[in-house]
């Protein structure tokens, strides 16, 4: 009996999908397979083994080092590692000790690009077969599982932007943008771009995510992709999956693909990252949107204010893990198609929480514009639910909506990510839902980026200062 079956973690539906998994290997004759996870910051990390091998891992788990958790941007060890604890109040990590990644089969790819290479995505377990606390796949599907327990399915629709540079040394973008000026949805210049979008169009589909469109965004060398909705927490494993494959893709055309915000490039946009969302109730003949409004005038149902109530009542901490860099909140600027504000709109695009969707045809839903590309998508998505759900289990009423965002009388959001920590850190009560010991932990993480970013010298201070004094 292997690791896997001694702690029971797989469903029906994944041993099934391990047996189809092996088929598929030897039918296609694979030669490795990457098994990875996403980190804290919405990173992959992981080993690559010899296809031979992937038996034992789908019976055993991979193992991998703890300190993994431990670090921040830079791949700085924030936390003492060999202590008894691993610097975190964790008896498993003690001396940077091992985790164990628990391959999920029914995220397995074929990586066509990269040659006879699969992919597959993993759970997080110590050695004891418990779940480790800080695995940030596991935060949200607790998150998905406390909305099932109150009788819901999760929903959640993806735009996400980023932009593509001519690549130089080191994988950075090299002798500049591809486009220049502003020129929103182009057919012209997506036609310049036609290679390219053809080539992510045809891997997206062939990966398997739902792609509904790639487009010309409003800044030089900016594109967006939507997907389709998808329910629970394949929404964040696409993401993930998406994020690596077109920056990778990218990378064997020559070219230079980032998430980052807003780079330091001339006449750059910044780019955001919007999630759609709803939730549905189980029923006889499929589940049925239950933000649909029960009154033909209303908007929303009131389920549904309950929820948007949530999460405009923990929107200033929920910014921690929906702009979890230094450089996503240079994207909120008043009048840029981006909030500035906790407020709630509807059908307006200025505001942070957009009502959308027609009750007609069922598709009533919330818009959350908030979000950086870069963000890990568990830790958005789970906190966007969180904070929701707390408002429909204590029934928050709705304030009004906004008609002009840019003008209203509002609480504005973080307008650093250091503001965003301390607003994350006040908020106990979402504190609770997320689970303290985490946001501790990612807390802890963040201060120490913040802390390195203020040692050190900035080139606005370099051209400021030098000359002047």
């Amino acid at each position: 009996m292997g690791f896997i079956e001694r702690h029971a973690l797989y469903s029906d539906d994944q041993r099934v999908a391990a047996k189809d998994v092996l088929e598929r290997v030897e039918r296609e004759q694979l030669d490795v397979v990457r098994v990875v996870f996403a980190d804290q910051h919405g990173l992959l990390r992981g080993k690559t083994v010899a296809a031979s091998e992937l038996g034992t891992v789908l019976r055993d788990g991979l193992t991998i080092v703890s300190t993994l958790l431990s670090k921040d941007t830079s791949g700085k060890t924030v936390y003492a590692a060999f202590s008894p604890d691993g610097g975190l109040g964790i008896a498993e990590m003690a001396g940077a000790g091992d985790m164990v990644m628990i391959p999920d089969p029914t995220t397995f790819r074929v990586l066509e690009w990269a040659g006879r290479t699969g992919w597959i995505l993993c759970d997080l377990r110590f050695a004891n077969g418990e779940p480790v606390p800080l695995c940030t796949r596991g935060l949200m599907r607790r998150a998905v599982e406390r909305a099932a327990r109150l009788g819901f399915l999760v929903k959640t629709g993806v735009e996400i932007e980023f932009h593509l540079f001519r690549a130089g040394p080191d994988d950075r973008a090299g002798d500049g943008l591809l486009n220049t000026g502003y020129q929103l949805l182009s057919e012209d210049r997506l036609d310049a771009l036609g290679p390219i979008v053809t080539i992510f169009s045809d891997s997206l589909r062939r990966l398997g995510v739902p792609l509904r469109s790639i487009e010309i965004e409003f800044g030089p060398s900016q594109l967006e992709v939507t997907l389709g909705p998808e329910i629970g927490i394949r929404a964040a494993d696409t993401v993930i999956l998406l994020r690596s494959a077109l920056k990778q893709i990218a990378r064997r055309h020559d070219l230079h693909l980032t998430f980052m915000c807003r780079p330091q490039i001339p006449e750059v946009f910044s780019s955001g990252w919007h999630l759609h969302q709803s939730l549905l109730r189980p029923a006889g003949e499929g589940p049925v949107n239950a933000f649909i409004p029960e009154q033909h005038e209303a908007i929303l149902s009131t389920l549904g204010q309950h929820y948007l109530a949530g999460q405009l009542r923990h929107a200033r901490a929920a910014s921690a893990f929906a702009v979890p860099t230094i450089n996503g909140y240079k994207r909120f600027q008043p009048y840029s198609m981006a909030p500035d504000r906790v407020l709630w709109g509807r059908d307006n695009r200025a505001a942070m929480l957009r009502v959308t969707g027609s009750a007609a045809d069922g598709s009533t839903h919330l818009e959350n514009r908030v979000g950086e590309p870069g963000a890990n998508p568990y830790l958005y998505m789970a906190s966007q639910l969180i904070a929701g759900l707390n408002g429909v289990e204590n029934k928050w009423e709705l304030e009004s909506a906004a008609d002009e965002p840019y003008e209203t009388d509002a609480p504005r959001l973080p307008a650093t990510l250091g503001e965003a920590i301390d607003a994350l850190a006040a908020d106990t009560q979402f504190a609770r839902a997320v689970g303290e010991k985490f946001v501790d932990y990612y807390i802890g993480i963040k201060r120490h980026e913040l802390k390195r970013f203020h040692s050190a010298v900035t080139d606005w201070e370099q051209n400021e200062y030098f000359g002047l004094f």
